[in-house]
Parts: C-alpha cells; sequence; structure tokens
C-alpha cells in the first residue's frame, strides 16, 4: 500500500447534512497527491453511514464512544495518520478541486514550510443577508486586513495543514477545551514560538455561514476564551486580536451606548433626560460622534469591500450589525476578563 503524502483528519459531529458534501468533494479533487481520509466520529447520535465504497477514496472511520470536542477528535485522527503531512478541515466545508494539489505544491516547492492555514471563499449559496455578511467580514479579514508582513496566521481547522511530525512534537490540540473555541488559537500560539504559519490563499474550501445567533454565540465564546488566554500571555498578536481591533471593539460599543444616551435625552425619557438635558448637545452627542467617527475609520477597508461587493444598503446594514456583533464580543471580553 502506498504511504499517504497527506492523512486528511475530519472530526464529525451530528453533521449528517454536511458530512457527505465533503467527502464528495475529496474524491473529485484533481491532481492530487497520495492522501488518506480519517473522520473521527466524535459521539455522534445521527445515524449517518460512511463507507469507503460510496465516495471511492482511501477512508478510515474512527468512532469515539460519547462526545469529547474537536481537539480529542482531531489528536485521535492524527495518531492513526501515516501521511507525512495532515490536513485539517471542518465538517461542513467543502475542498474545491485543485485544494489538495495546492497544498502539496507549497511543501513540495518550499521543504521548510511546516505549516499553513488557506481561505474559505467569499461565495455563500444562500441569499440571506447574515450568512452574505459573515463570508464577507472573513474574507475581508484574510484578503484586504491582514498584515501582509505577519510572520505567522492563525492555524484555522477550518483548513489548515501541518507537517506531523511537528504537530506530534508539540503534543496536539490542547484537550482541556470540550468545545471549538480557542483551541485553534492555543495551538497556533505554540507552534509559532518556532515556526512560520504561512497564508496560502490558493488553499480554498466552501462554507456555508449560519445565520446571526449561533455566530453571535461563537463570537462571545471566543473573546470570552480568548481573553483568558490573553491574561496569561499579556499582549495583542496578528492571530485572534490586534490593539486595532480591540480599539475597533471598544469604539463599536462606544458608538452604541452613546448614541443611545442622546437618542433617549432627546426623546425626553425623564430617567436620562433629567441628568442629560443641559449637557446632552454639548457631551454626549459629541461623544457619539467622535466614536462613530473613529469607529469608521477603523472599519473603513471592510465598508468600502461591502459597497465594492454588495452595493451601498449591503454596506449600511453590514456597519450596524457589526455594530452588534462587536457588543458580543466586548461582552465575551469583559466575562473572560473579571472570571476566576
Amino acid at each position: 500500500m502506498t504511504k499517504p503524502f497527506l492523512s486528511i483528519i475530519i472530526p464529525y459531529y451530528n453533521a449528517a447534512g454536511t458530512i457527505g458534501g465533503l467527502l464528495t468533494s475529496i474524491a473529485r479533487s484533481k491532481h492530487a497527491p497520495p492522501y488518506e481520509v480519517i473522520v473521527v466520529d466524535d459521539g455522534s447520535k445521527d445515524k449517518y453511514e460512511i463507507r469507503n465504497t460510496k465516495y471511492e477514496i482511501p477512508l478510515k472511520l474512527i468512532r469515539l464512544k460519547r462526545n469529547m470536542g474537536p481537539a480529542v477528535a482531531r489528536n485521535r485522527g492524527v495518531r492513526a495518520a501515516r501521511g507525512k503531512f495532515i490536513v485539517f478541515l471542518d465538517s461542513d466545508v467543502e475542498v474545491f478541486p485543485d485544494t489538495l494539489s495546492q497544498i502539496a505544491k507549497i511543501y513540495t516547492d518550499d521543504p521548510d514550510i511546516v505549516a499553513l492555514t488557506g481561505v474559505w471563499v467569499k461565495n455563500q449559496r444562500s441569499r440571506a443577508f447574515f450568512p452574505n455578511f459573515k463570508a464577507l467580514r472573513d474574507w475581508s479579514y484574510w484578503i484586504n486586513e491582514r498584515d501582509k508582513s505577519g510572520y505567522y496566521f492563525l492555524f484555522s481547522t477550518r483548513i489548515a495543514s501541518i507537517k506531523r511530525s511537528v504537530f506530534m512534537r508539540l503534543g496536539g490540540f490542547d484537550e482541556t477545551y470540550p468545545a471549538p473555541l480557542v483551541e485553534d488559537i492555543e495551538l497556533t500560539y505554540r507552534i509559532a514560538r518556532r515556526y512560520a504559519i504561512i497564508f496560502a490563499p490558493s488553499v480554498r474550501v466552501r462554507h456555508e455561514f449560519e445565520d446571526f445567533w449561533p455566530i453571535a454565540k461563537k463570537y462571545f465564546l471566543r473573546a470570552f476564551y480568548w481573553t483568558r488566554l490573553y491574561r496569561r500571555r499579556k499582549r495583542f498578536d496578528p492571530v485572534a486580536t490586534t490593539w486595532s481591533e480591540a480599539v475597533t471593539t471598544i469604539s463599536a460599543v462606544a458608538t452604541l451606548f452613546f448614541g443611545l444616551v442622546s437618542l433617549f435625552a432627546a426623546v425626553g425619557i425623564p430617567s436620562i433626560s433629567n441628568i442629560t438635558y443641559q449637557i446632552s448637545n454639548s457631551i454626549w452627542v459629541k461623544l457619539f460622534i467622535g466614536s462613530l467617527l473613529l469607529h469608521i475609520f477603523l472599519i473603513r477597508k471592510f465598508l468600502a469591500f461591502l459597497v465594492r461587493e454588495k452595493g451601498f444598503i449591503f454596506a449600511v446594514k453590514g456597519f450596524f450589525t457589526g455594530l452588534i456583533l462587536y457588543c458580543f464580543i466586548f461582552a465575551g471580553a469583559a466575562a473572560g476578563r473579571i472570571a476566576p
């Protein structure tokens, strides 16, 4: 049996609606190097059947007796892997025909590279506003706004790859995280102590985003757990939150707060207007305008990108949607700061 060059690890938990599309897309890969696919069923309750013959790919299934989280599932998959390089994919993405060949080309062209992260494309099958907004938000972050001089990038397990020997030497993902929270960020920090994680825009996957509330909850939890990491590291970084992004979050919350205070004062809500009536025009409104202008300046690249992609009305909706999401991030960070 030919030893695989790539071992594709897919943690699977109640993903019957998406895992089939991913495996089919892998089977349609063109010019791919020798590979194996290891699906780790993380205690799923759905009854989706995964068979080698159905997809005609070299596939191995590992079943965990109970749900233990993606960190555990990925580590178990890597232990069973035979490939020189590991490719991590989430169960809700689909690869492009050239995704695997592009990964192999990067490693072959430059043997010094040990880790890379790809990108999920901006197109959505859904026409709903929020999935398209989220896809454009992520695309803009990776393509338009990223620090092009950065030494390392987020090892995003939606599509990322690493040399197996390096992964094993680092001890894999931190299994104390029971859900998809910040285990990828924490591993990124450990990789980056010794190695660069390159950004490879030619390594693409398709991902269909959820609606507002599931994403808002993830933003809150991710900010909560990242803040706890920050309490240990005491510094910002280009991976999760830069200093500029922290200021952007604060400016968004300030814009909403000062805007609401100014509005309440203007319409005469007694509990607020009695206190602020005399100074609303001179202080609250100025604070609102100042924080609004600062926030617009900080997200100007993203707003311009939204206008180019979807038009002015979409960009206006995106602006207000972003303000609300920043509030979830701020709340998660605040909770992480005060949590024991």
